[in-house]
């Protein structure tokens, strides 16, 4: 299995070193001949796992905020979250198959050490936030079906690196494979609360379209920015770009650009799924909370109780449960695989896999922990929104080196993103840089 790149490929300042994720590199075989479908079928997996994002249990609090205070109309920003989110994923799917390299291996060879340094550091505080929320929503999701006290949840969310650890030793694909399992129940939980919800479809379908009010009023601008931040996740430019070099897709030109097509079909047919997912949470508590005038609903346990009686079945609040838990256990697990790229990807840190995963669980799981328990069942709701705004925060330094990297010909060689892509790249860049900036001012101002 290849493993390590030598010499200094032009473009780069330095040669990759190890592989990222470097036991499970290249570990699924894909098909050089056959029919194409089978050789697609090898690729399926990365993108469900980079989906997950969507699911964050942080995501939840945003849109049970958004939904039950603004209604229908913060669904446009799920949409325009998504499409970003398309983009992006296709340039880390693109800055892997090109250069071999993740987005962290790239970041520490192309820039000079100190600003390498930083963004490690600013990718640290996105993991340890998406952690924060991952380790509530998990413990909440125990507590609601199990009457699990939150601080015994806490602990109960680390042993997701033994888990890890096991499902790697089987193969990569068995992680996957629970990833999309989880997926589907959660899939099937939203179904029926959304049918026994019963919403005015007519209404959303007008909150997909765009309304300058969400850029106005600061109070609904900072739940955009939050759903924002739970979508286009800068922890998910760096996991996908480490997890699409599981496959085996050869050396070749033509082999490449195979591979980067069927990489970019399964991130983008994953993420409208999970548009799917995200837009039934705020759906749903549109058509329950605020419909009923219900306008201040964030807490995951509030919303978890008032389900029920809203919904007229029993069976309601424990869906809803079921789905948080199986999002706190799919968040966690692309979480850590997350934490490792970084680190070994920023540092070249060599430890043995358990101890790498240790290490970065614990980096990002302590502060989480100590967070949970401090808070206990009040404001979790107001922490979980606030980590999701911290995430839409360090965005910029994840996407803005992913576009120059991706537009730069002497870095990706043939495979450098055609104009057009790296043009709405930029906007896309941009227009979040300029909205996380208003969103400063505003609440410096003390607008919010």
């Amino acid at each position: 299995m290849e493993a390590r790149v030598e010499g200094k490929p032009a473009g780069w300042r330095g040669e990759r070193g190890d592989a990222s994720l470097a036991d499970v590199h290249r570990s699924i075989a894909v098909r050089s001949s056959g029919p194409g479908w089978r050789r697609a079928a090898a690729f399926v997996g990365p993108g469900y796992l980079v989906a997950v994002g969507y699911m964050d249990p942080g995501n939840w609090a945003t849109s049970l905020a958004g939904g039950s205070k603004f209604g229908y109309t913060l669904l446009v920003v799920a949409l325009v979250s998504n499409i970003m989110a398309i983009v992006l994923q296709s340039l880390c799917a693109r800055l892997a198959i090109a250069s071999g390299r993740d987005l962290a291996q790239a970041c520490r060879d192309a820039f000079p050490k100190p600003v390498a340094y930083m963004l490690w550091f600013l990718a640290e505080i996105a993991i340890i936030a998406t952690d924060i929320a991952e380790v509530i929503g998990t413990a909440i999701g125990l507590n609601l079906i199990f009457g699990i006290p939150l601080e015994l949840g806490v602990v109960i969310t680390a042993l997701d690196v033994f888990l890890i650890l096991y499902l790697q030793r089987l193969g990569f694909r068995w992680v996957e494979a629970l990833i999309i399992t989880l997926l589907g129940v959660i899939a099937v939980c939203f179904a029926i609360q959304i049918a026994l919800a019963d919403p005015d479809w007519g209404q959303v379908i007008r909150g997909f379209a765009p309304t300058t009010e969400i850029v106005t009023n600061p109070e609904m601008l900072y739940l955009a920015l939050g759903i924002l931040g739970a979508t286009v996740m800068p922890h998910n430019l760096y996991l996908h770009s480490g997890i699409v070099q599981t496959r085996a897709y050869g050396e070749t030109l033509p082999e490449k650009r195979q591979a980067l097509t069927y990489a970019t079909i399964d991130s983008t047919v994953a993420l409208m799924f999970a548009l799917l997912i995200n837009a039934s949470i705020l759906i749903l508590a549109a058509a329950t909370f605020h419909r009923t005038g219900q306008t201040g609903i964030a807490e995951l346990g509030e919303a978890h109780k008032l389900l029920g009686p809203l919904l007229g079945l029993a069976i309601a609040p424990t869906l809803f449960g079921i789905a948080l838990l199986c999002c706190g256990i799919n968040s966690t697990v692309t979480a850590t695989l997350a934490g490792q790229i970084v680190m070994e990807g920023f540092l070249k840190i060599k430890l043995s896999p358990w101890l790498r995963r240790l290490i970065t669980r614990g980096i990002a799981i302590i502060p989480a922990a100590a967070v949970t328990i401090w808070y206990g069942d009040a404001g979790t709701a107001r922490l979980l929104i606030l980590t999701q705004v911290v995430l839409s925060l360090q965005l910029s330094f994840a996407v803005f080196p992913l576009v120059m990297f991706t537009a730069d010909k002497t870095k990706m060689g043939e495979l450098v993103a055609p104009r057009w892509l790296v043009a709405f790249a930029v906007v896309i860049a941009v227009v979040i840089a300029a909205l996380n900036v208003k969103l400063l001012v505003d609440f410096a101002g003390g607008t919010g």
